[in-house]
């Protein structure tokens, strides 16, 4: 294995790690978003008012994108061990 191959795993890694991840923070940013111009709006300064919201969507979107997720980490995984396989 050379410093080509474990850069292009390195690569892949990040790659499979902002896949998964994106979903579930771009759900939690827009409704961030969403609430913090709703308190801007209406000066409501509530606390619970930002973190409840959150957790129902991040939930949510955990629920919808996890199939993806699961399906994303167990590729790479095939991926990663089809070149330990080859290394031999």
């Amino acid at each position: 294995m050379n410093r080509t191959d474990v850069l292009e795993i390195g690569r892949e890694a990040l790659t499979v790690i902002l896949m998964t991840s994106g979903p579930i923070m771009g759900a939690g940013l827009v409704i961030g978003l969403i609430i913090a111009l709703f308190q801007a709006l209406t000066t409501i300064q509530e606390m619970t008012l930002t973190f409840v919201p959150k957790i129902m969507v991040i939930f949510a979107s955990l629920i919808i994108f996890l199939p993806f997720m699961m399906n994303t980490v167990i590729e790479f995984a095939e991926r990663m061990f089809d070149r330990m396989i080859g290394l031999s």
